[in-house]
């Protein structure tokens, strides 16, 4: 079966490694006062190398590594009859979601987003929301419409 063949901007990765910084900058708070009190209870020093290195890792994962690997896969495609959706990183999911189904489409825009020029589409349906991540601003608003059609284009056909 083809792939979708659309993807999600490119700008994602930057959005998606200053929010992976972010949470890594709570991290590392954690991880400083962990390694103070290591020093205070005098604990062997190789324990303060380990929880270092630890976090030098989860830098490199969150905002290096699966960034990359989250653009590489996420990918879309809004067809008459449905919306297909591809993501994930180690394992890949698939979704179809039948424009029978969709009850509503929003656009967001986080601050981080904003700044780049992205938003969000969230397809609601009965039963949960889904997302598109990061899209053309222009290109998310056009898809809202396009989708709300088609949706009440496929309930009048009911």
């Amino acid at each position: 079966m083809d792939e979708p063949a659309k993807r999600i901007s490119k700008k994602a990765l930057k959005v998606w490694r200053i929010s992976g910084m972010i949470g890594s900058a709570f991290i590392w708070l954690l991880l400083i006062a962990a390694g103070i009190l290591i020093l205070m209870k005098q604990w062997p020093l190789w324990t303060l190398f380990i929880l270092g290195a630890a976090g030098v890792l989860e830098v490199l994962a969150v905002v290096v590594i699966l960034p990359a690997m989250r653009w590489k896969r996420w990918r879309y495609e809004v067809r008459e009859q449905e919306i297909e959706l591809q993501r994930g990183v180690f394992i890949v999911r698939r979704t179809l979601i039948p424009m029978i189904r969709v009850q509503h489409v929003d656009t967001e825009q986080g601050p981080l987003l904003r700044k780049y020029g992205l938003g969000a589409i969230k397809v609601s349906t009965a039963a949960t929301v889904h997302d598109i991540p990061a899209v053309e601003i222009e290109e998310a608003e056009e898809m809202r419409k396009v989708i709300s059609a088609l949706a009440r284009v496929a309930e009048e056909d009911v």
